[in-house]
């Protein structure tokens, strides 16, 4: 680093890691919208269906309670208005009385008993023994299939307690007095919500006393006798296993609130028999422990008949609450229908899974795609990368030759060969190496120079004009061609670099641009080699019948000024000082003493133990005012010395 520290390379992405991350990026964002999207619109959907379901839910259970209530008003009304046998109270008109009621009875499975009561005191009950609670409650024989209760009043006033049992046909074939219970109908809560009114009232619910069933009554008073008053219980088991079996859910909840909100109903069996045990016979009484949802709902009341979320417990129903309105049973009442939002969510979660493993499986599959199309991308990238690299280095031997069927890399292939092709013919202009060296030094930065010591080699062809003079330019060019590349190749391998061919002369450097700890022995060495490879170039050259080229070498070590002067356009990398001129004068002085290789002191000082030299005294350079010591360069060290000791051997 020169001048300033090298700023912090950002970071960089691998490109088959970069189009990883944006495929999978892209799917993600994709794959979690439609599936966030698909999510939402089944849940919207099973919400809107629930919804749907409770309010049809809602609807068949008034159709229930009012099939109820209509059949059972419809017989207490006839026999409120038409029966006239019923203004007489037992043991009177037993007969017709039981005619009637049989038949209602019959037609009506789920009406438990019809009854009547008068101001007297008196009571008439038909009973269906249907029931296997009334059956052993009144202990009936084998074959009845109706009870009928009376209780009159005797000569003295006191109550007979009595109980005649029907078959099949309506036939009495039994009767039994039973000891007095002390009923009085005109307290019950039936004969008082109907005594002396004109239409049908309900009361209840409560737990029936002898069967211990939930039930309503529906009672009228008679048309003739406004105190008589006729009534009929109806059993609502029918309406508790609705409510336990038409569930939306395994979770699901539903129940009948009374008018100040207390649960009368309900489809759980647990939650039921714990209101059964609150409730006496007469009266529903409040539940002492609170539903939860119940009181959700009271605090958070939803608008009638729209499902509305209430969290219970750390989980979220779905509830509506609708009123009930029958034509009698539960009339003023409410249903609440609640379905755990979890449950009803059941099938778009399954959805939702399989929709994300879907898209998982997608994106897994996205990924090894992109790896697999990045891989084929950044192969043939890679290997444009290389050839550019081996441009860089100036490498023209191998082929750029990538196929891609992406047209952006095809065509980057073809510029790439063009720019090679371009750098090609610019190199045959440029020093190779001085290129190569220079890129790798960091020395090629623009119009600069600074002192470096460096080896300067300069060479001359003797006699050049005459044998440029005997050959035609064709001829000459050819030879100096095939001379020049032996110098390229010997002085890039001694570790130098040729900073010019000028004419038949060549100025070749060492230690610069690349640092040489022995380029004053490389420099030596180069010498010497291009002279052993010219005495083969010479010996083919005269073989052809062409001249021999006999080149004669001067070699200087000092300080020069390194570095790229010319203008703005092009630049020339070299070496100027009295080195360099030394070493041109040095080429030169060879003709004075008959030699091919001179070296200057300075060089056989710096590889003398590597280098074999003959002194050759002082000599005054032309154009320099100080002497110089001359040496010829003869042979590197362990050559000589074993050429000595071999001519010892033979003068021995």
């Amino acid at each position: 680093m020169r001048g300033s520290e090298k700023k912090k390379r950002p970071e960089t992405w691998t490109l088959r890691s970069l189009l990883s991350l944006v495929m999978i990026a892209v799917l993600v964002v994709v794959s979690g919208t439609l599936v966030g999207l698909d999510y939402r619109r089944a849940r919207n959907a099973a919400i809107q269906n629930a919804e749907a379901h409770m309010g049809a839910f809602v609807d068949r259970l008034v159709d229930r309670l009012g099939a109820l209530s209509g059949d059972t008003s419809a017989l207490v009304s006839l026999v409120a208005s038409v029966a006239n046998a019923f203004l007489l109270p037992p043991p009177q008109r037993m007969s017709d009385k039981v005619a009637m009621l049989r038949e209602g009875i019959i037609r009506s499975p789920h009406i438990d008993g019809v009854y009547v009561g008068y101001p007297g005191g008196a009571f008439f009950h038909v009973v269906d023994l249907r029931s296997a609670a009334w059956r052993m409650a009144l202990d009936a024989p084998r074959g009845a299939t109706l009870a009928v209760r009376s209780i009159e009043r005797g000569d003295q006033g006191k109550p007979v307690d009595r109980v005649l049992f029907l078959d099949a046909s309506g036939l009495q074939f039994s009767e039994r007095r039973v000891a007095p219970t002390g009923y009085d109908p005109r307290m019950r809560p039936w004969y008082r919500a109907a005594v002396n009114g004109k239409a049908p009232v309900a009361t209840g619910p409560y737990e029936t006393a002898t069967t211990g069933r939930l039930g309503m009554t529906i009672s009228q008073a008679h048309r003739g006798n406004p105190r008589i008053v006729i009534g009929a219980d109806v059993v609502l088991d029918t309406i508790t296993d609705f409510l336990s079996r038409e569930r939306l859910t395994g979770d699901s909840v539903s129940l009948v609130l009374d008018a100040v909100g207390r649960p009368i109903i309900h489809s759980d069996p647990t939650a039921m028999n714990r209101i059964l045990a609150t409730k006496d016979n007469t009266a529903p009484v409040a539940v002492p422990e609170p539903d939860p949802l119940i009181e959700s709902t009271r605090r958070n009341p939803p608008a009638p008949g729209k499902a509305s979320f209430v969290d219970v417990g750390g989980r979220t129903y779905l509830v509506m609450v609708a009123p009930l309105g029958s034509a009698q049973l539960l009339a003023g009442h409410r249903v609440v229908v609640a379905a755990p939002l979890d449950e009803l969510m059941a099938a778009a979660n399954d959805a939702l899974v399989q929709s994300l493993a879907i898209s998982g499986s997608v994106v897994v599959l996205a990924v090894l795609f992109s790896l697999v199309l990045a891989h084929l991308i950044t192969k043939s990238l890679n290997q444009l990368t290389a050839s550019a690299n081996r441009l860089q280095e100036l490498d023209f031997t191998t082929p750029i030759d990538v196929p891609s069927n992406v047209t952006e890399i095809s065509t980057l292939n073809s510029a790439m060969n063009k720019a090679r092709d371009a750098i090609f013919t610019f190199a045959l202009y440029v020093p190779r190496e001085l290129v190569r060296k220079g890129i790798e030094s960091g020395q090629f930065t623009g119009r600069a120079g600074w002192r470096q010591e460096v080896t300067a080699l300069f060479s001359d062809i003797y006699d050049f004009t005459t044998i440029s003079e005997h050959h035609s330019p064709e001829a000459v060019v050819a030879m100096l061609s095939e001379y020049f590349d032996i110098f390229s190749e010997v002085v890039a391998a001694h570790e130098g670099t040729i900073i010019q061919f000028h004419g038949d002369s060549v100025f070749a450097m060492w230690n610069a641009p690349v640092s040489d700890a022995h380029h004053a022995e490389h420099a030596c060495r180069c010498a010497l080699a291009v002279e052993e490879r010219l005495g083969t170039f010479n010996a083919q050259q005269k073989e052809r019948g062409l001249p021999e080229f006999r080149t004669r070498f001067g070699i200087h070590t000092g300080t020069a000024v390194v570095g790229s002067v010319g203008a703005r356009e092009r630049l020339q990398y070299t070496a100027m000082g009295d080195t360099v001129n030394v070493a041109s004068r040095l080429e030169g002085m060879n003709k004075d003493y008959g030699t091919t290789i001179l070296a200057s002191g300075a060089v056989v000082a710096q590889c003398s133990d590597a280098i074999a030299f003959r002194p050759l005294g002082s000599a005054q350079a032309k154009g320099r005012a100080s002497a110089l010591e001359i040496y010829e360069v003869l042979a590197a060290a362990a050559i000589a010395e074993q050429q000595a000791g071999e001519q010892t051997g033979t003068a021995a």
